[in-house]
């Protein structure tokens, strides 16, 4: 287990100091719990006013221990949290949850934090909820949990017992779950490693706020996924000042969103956007294995609930494929006349006349080697209302039903209309996911559909170069050219009579830049196809007028009629490190926003892959009779300027935009890079 933690789910001992009488307080809560544990570890009661508490005599402070107690829940006023700390380190605690708010400042927070370590202990929290351990029998939180075989890491306490909520109406529960509170020491990347090593838990699922060392936590989800243990993350991406600061459209294209996606994405994390598509997302990843391909066959008893479910899939990019004649033979046999049996089927009443016809189309479906799932749809789990008789077969023919993935190795997941029924009960117990909305149905075989595809990986940071200081526009072209990146031949100039001089050089038609403008298009500071020496002059002219501009930029004018722009850049996430990026570029790539984002460096096979997935790709393929470009040389650039920007710490921001792309080759048209 990770280094310290496991003083935290297995404890030969427990103290619990802030105990109380008190139904209204945390430290009554702490300690009801912490003695239903009691047959398993010796449970102190620690209070400094009171004689007894819950009817048992209690110490007034932990030096007063006889012996040394592994784990200590602190729930004590803030001022009294240090002190608190320090008497848990001398009875010899290994771990400590703080369920009180911090000291003042993330500074005193790593203070604190400092002081455990040195003393050989672990601190959860602070400002924390708490933390349970089904299999050991540990609860230390403020309300029963249901236990189960998901792994919950929360930032938010009432969250989780949201999550708690919504796990037990799933017929989920919990293995183990801690509340990370602050972070000041565990962090949540540790929780994964140490969760993802317990034979209890199944998935994990995660709430967090602030990830700390991102890169640490990706390369943690990702050896948990690869190990055969999926994790699913709730968060919600900063706004407000994190995007104010940005100054290119890098950084505003590959924002605090794109940055958690990207880190999903190599690490095989499924991420979520609310609480009930996490347990719902977490019910499918326990209880299906990934699928073997996309193909999905769509049955239940009515036409309407069939075709929306596999409309439902489609969207979501499943198959669902016509079956074969064989097939179609196979199931037609017993049903009545009117099903429907290319795909969906409709068994049209069949299940009426005989339950055993799920069982039946199911078992066909999945034998048939035309389907990797099953998504079952409609009325079944409401037979139990026309009596006796056939709710006992419906709830046979639950179990019936849920044996088949074991037995074919097709994944089933089922919706129905009554999801708090017996039969919608029997199919959880047995390990199929049941859904009341069937496009939760179909979202849960997407998620299994693309679990089954990844094949990401956490790219390594390489050794820092050599900082670089000047953050000008020709410092940064030359950076980007030294890595292999064509440009278009330049001149730096401060006078008409240079830049005269430059374009006879370069050879007309030309581009005139105005330099020291971050924007310069948006500030009018860029002219373009000058065709002469008189042009190139009032262009210049015009410039120092209306901007004050008193450097610029000659350039070689390239021919873009056959060819593409695009964005190509990077930017440094304070939590997972570089990042890169390309987009559809020139002037309107924020408008247009058609990005991909994966997390620095890329290789060429990733940044191919990344262009691939843009929705402007086909203009690269030679869509509409124009010329196929090379997009070898596209995916070469981008990995280069990836390659850059991981080896400086210092840029914060770094672009090529646009850069041509050519039949042959790439070209780079414009270049900023932002420091730190």
């Amino acid at each position: 287990m990770t280094d310290g933690l496991q003083s935290l789910f297995t404890p030969a001992s427990v103290a619990v100091v802030g105990a109380s009488d008190d139904p209204a307080k945390w430290g009554h809560w702490l300690a009801l719990r912490a003695l239903r544990g009691e047959h398993r570890r010796a449970v102190h009661l620690v209070n400094h006013r009171a004689e007894t508490v819950l009817g048992r005599p209690v110490l007034r402070s932990l030096r007063e221990l006889s012996e040394p107690v592994e784990l200590v829940v602190v729930s004590v006023p803030e001022p009294a949290l240090d002190a608190t700390v320090d008497d848990a380190l001398a009875a010899g605690a290994r771990a400590i949850v703080a369920i009180s708010a911090g000291t003042t400042g993330t500074g005193r927070e790593a203070e604190l934090a400092a002081r455990v370590r040195a003393g050989g202990a672990r601190l959860v929290g602070p400002n924390c909820l708490g933390l349970f351990d089904a299999e050991a029998e540990l609860e230390l939180v403020s309300n029963d949990l249901p236990p189960g075989s998901v792994g919950l890491i929360s930032q938010s306490g009432n969250l989780a017992l949201e999550l708690g909520a919504m796990a037990a109406g799933a017929g989920l529960g919990f293995s183990r779950f801690v509340s990370i509170g602050n972070q000041a020491d565990v962090s949540a990347a540790e929780l994964v490693t140490a969760m993802a090593a317990h034979p209890g838990t199944r998935a994990i699922a995660l709430y967090i706020e602030d990830f700390r060392d991102g890169r640490a936590f990706a390369r943690a989800a990702a050896r948990a996924v690869d190990g055969g243990t999926p994790v699913a993350l709730l968060t919600v991406p900063r706004v407000g000042a994190t995007t104010r600061a940005i100054r290119s459209h890098t950084g505003a294209m590959a924002s605090d969103a794109a940055a958690v996606g990207a880190a999903c994405a190599a690490a095989g994390i499924e991420p979520v956007r609310s609480p009930r598509e996490l347990i719902d997302v977490v019910a499918a990843l326990v209880r299906c294995r990934p699928l073997r391909g996309p193909r999905v066959g769509v049955m239940g008893d009515g036409g309407g609930h069939g075709i929306i479910a596999a409309a439902l899939a489609a969207e979501a990019g499943l198959d669902v494929p016509e079956l074969t004649e064989t097939t179609q033979a196979r199931l037609r046999a017993p049903l009545p006349p009117a099903a429907s049996v290319a795909n969906p089927v409709d068994l049209a009443g069949g299940g009426e006349a005989d339950l055993g016809n799920f069982v039946h189309v199911a078992g066909t479906l999945a034998a048939s080697g035309e389907v990797d799932a099953v998504l079952l749809t409609g009325y079944f789990g409401g037979y139990a209302e026309y009596g006796e008789a056939l709710a006992a077969r419906e709830l046979a023919t639950a179990h019936a039903l849920a044996r088949l993935p074991a037995e074919t190795e097709v994944a089933l997941v089922a919706h129905t209309m009554f999801p708090a029924g017996a039969a919608a009960d029997a199919l959880r117990a047995d390990g199929v996911p049941v859904y009341g909305a069937v496009e939760h149905a179909a979202e849960a075989l997407r998620r299994l559909a693309r679990a089954g595809r990844h094949t990401g990986s956490i790219p390594a940071l390489p050794a820092a170069a050599a900082p670089i200081t000047d953050s000008g526009y020709v410092a940064a072209r030359a950076l980007l050219a030294a890595a292999g990146i064509p440009f278009a031949a330049q001149a730096t100039v401060s006078s008409a009579a240079q830049a005269r001089r430059a374009a006879d050089r370069i050879g007309y038609p030309v581009v005139l830049k105005a330099l020291g403008r971050l924007h310069k298009s948006d500030a009018g500071g860029v002219a373009l196809g000058l065709a002469d020496a008189g042009a190139l002059t009032a262009a210049l002219e015009a410039m120092t007028h209306r901007l004050g501009a008193k450097t610029f930029s000659v350039e070689a004018q390239a021919d873009t009629a056959a060819g593409v722009e695009l964005l190509i850049g990077s930017r440094r996430d304070h939590r997972f490190g570089p990042l890169a990026l390309v987009a559809l570029g020139g002037v309107h790539a924020e408008i247009l926003d058609d990005t991909a984002v994966a997390l620095a460096p890329v290789d060429v096979a990733e940044a191919e892959a990344m262009i691939g997935r843009l929705r402007a790709a086909p203009l690269l393929t030679g869509a509409r009779g124009r010329p196929c470009l090379d997009r070898a040389a596209a995916a070469h650039a981008l990995a280069a300027l990836s390659r850059v920007a991981a080896a400086h710490p210092e840029i914060a921001e770094l672009e090529i935009n646009p850069l041509l792309v050519a039949p042959e080759g790439v070209l780079g048209l414009d270049a900023r890079i932002v420091i730190e």
